[in-house]
């Protein structure tokens, strides 16, 4: 079946639109939260949840045949609630209460259903997934694991240590996306610390690299439908996004990292999102 019409299909795009909204009535319902980070990820939950690639049922987490995911960038975790809420993981409710003493927090925790560790100190996920990785080729399972990072989140050393333990191992069944999304709460990744060019970092690390535009879902699923160039090597897909992507007066401002809408703000962002 072609991208295109596996998108159509599975109605991916209408599933991004329902969790791109469902991340807005949260965080302005809790009256804080990571928005920026949060709405440049959507398409690329979306298709790691609701493509059909990947094998995310925690029922099956006593057999081989499950896949795991981690969410490196932790304070994007609002995403993955509206995620959570989507996949039936969840409810709707308890999103509504996130940062209040509740359930849900800022950051992801393995008391929500479906979030198996803690993240938001950034640059421990990747070493997480390796370790998962490696065990799951230690075991032969066909198994793979997820994570994903944020490009700020590359500033840290324990990412590239990460990356070449992968790598040394082979580990053909670890793929990472990283959220280019260019912005930091301080500003331009690239004014910061800047890591010239990101893919060749990878590739140098020994990773198998593919970049592509994170917000569309046919490009998504060509990543993971096309034959792998080297099977034995860990996949990172360089994802090219729009920090605060579908809401104009967010949409590519730093300023947007965290914090809320008011609610003639919040209201004008859903009708942009189309109702």
């Amino acid at each position: 079946m072609a991208a295109d019409d596996v998108l159509n299909s599975s109605g991916l795009a209408g599933r991004a639109k329902r969790i791109r909204k469902t991340i807005l009535q949260a965080v302005h319902a809790s009256g804080k939260g990571h928005l920026g980070g949060s709405l440049s990820i959507v398409e690329i939950l979306t298709f790691i949840y609701f493509s059909g690639h990947f094998r995310l049922d925690e029922a099956a987490n006593v057999t081989t045949v499950r896949d795991h995911f981690l969410l490196s960038k932790g304070h994007a975790a609002v995403a993955l609630y509206a995620t959570l809420v989507e996949s039936g993981r969840i409810d709707l409710a308890e999103l509504m209460r996130m940062n209040t003493g509740h359930l849900l927090a800022e950051h992801p925790s393995p008391k929500v259903p479906g979030v198996d560790f803690v993240s938001g100190s950034l640059g421990h996920g990747l070493s997480l997934a390796a370790g998962i990785a490696l065990a799951k080729k230690i075991d032969e399972s066909d198994s793979r694991t997820v994570v994903l990072l944020g490009d700020g989140e590359c500033y840290e050393g324990s990412v590239w240590e990460a990356a070449q333990f992968a790598s040394h191992h082979r580990l053909g069944n670890l793929v990472a996306f990283v959220d280019m999304n260019g912005l930091i709460t301080h500003g331009r990744t690239r004014d910061i610390n800047s890591f010239g060019n990101m893919a060749a970092r990878w590739k140098v690390s020994g990773w198998e690299v593919k970049e592509l535009d994170g917000h569309d879902l046919v490009s998504l699923e060509s990543s993971m439908a096309e034959p792998r160039a080297n099977q034995g090597l860990p996949l990172a897909i360089m994802a090219s996004t729009v920090k605060g992507k579908g809401v104009g007066r967010l949409e590519g401002r730093p300023e947007s990292h965290h914090g809320s809408l008011k609610d003639e703000d919040f209201l004008a962002a859903i009708s942009e999102l189309g109702g």
